[in-house]
């Protein structure tokens, strides 16, 4: 598989590492392994991720240990769409942008927000980008609601 970091070498370290977290996350999903030794071979795939493999560790647990908070998120701002039928890549992303908006503080929300569309114009369907914008979006709004009370 070809990573937009082998395509264009000036992607951000950051971008190349949320790839290596969605690659991880994804195949956690169809193996029988501990999600930690998923990982470890996902990192050891590409040493360029290594740089960063403080903060691949910190979201790819983050999404695992956050499942069910991040899906009751989607759930509750689908609109006219089932949860079942969200794109796999697409949940992906949307737990890992949810992850990042409540439990990574040093991330803008907006920053995570705007990662999550633009890997999805990459590896996800052409409706990806607004339907994940439009969740992340929501979710934040009612993030900073509550924060504020």
């Amino acid at each position: 598989m070809l990573w937009v970091n082998e395509i264009m070498p000036s992607v951000h370290p950051r971008r190349v590492a949320r790839e290596g977290v969605l690659e991880a996350l994804f195949a956690n999903q169809f193996s029988d392994e501990r999600p930690d030794l998923v990982l470890k071979r996902i990192l050891d795939l590409n040493p360029d991720r290594k740089k960063n493999s403080e903060f691949i560790e910190l979201l790819f647990h983050c999404v695992i240990e956050n499942v069910k908070l991040a899906d009751d998120l989607i759930k509750s701002h689908l609109q006219n769409w089932e949860f079942d039928r969200v794109a796999q890549i697409d949940r992906l992303l949307l737990r890992m942008g949810i992850c990042e908006i409540f439990f990574v503080e040093e991330i803008p929300p907006k920053v995570s927000i705007s990662e999550m569309v633009e890997i999805s114009k990459i590896y996800s369907t052409d409706e990806s980008p607004g339907f994940i914008n439009g969740v992340l979006d929501a979710v934040y709004k009612d993030y900073q609601k509550e924060e504020k009370n």
